[in-house]
């Protein structure tokens, strides 16, 4: 197994439980105030924990599938064009 291909499965996994034990964080974290202005009144930190894992999750598998370079290098195209 490639090295980028279990560092992928473990940030994958760590997504999951963040999603799935949202509640377990809200009460260990508490609620943060941008969630809860941004993603509504009532369980807004639980949506922003949420949303937290569902972008570590899309991170997990660009790193497995090899990816992540093609991902970022269009994400940050029109800011490294502007920088030369």
């Amino acid at each position: 197994m490639s090295m980028s291909i279990l560092f992928g499965m473990l940030i994958l996994a760590a997504g999951v439980l963040i999603v799935i034990k949202s509640n377990a964080i809200l009460s260990a974290f508490g609620r943060l105030e941008f969630f809860e202005h941004y993603l509504g009144t009532e369980g807004g930190s639980r949506l922003g924990y949420k949303i937290v894992g569902l972008i570590t999750i899309f991170i997990g598998f660009l790193i497995m599938t090899g990816m992540i370079s093609g991902f970022l290098e269009w994400i940050l195209g029109p800011l490294l064009r502007v920088s030369r």
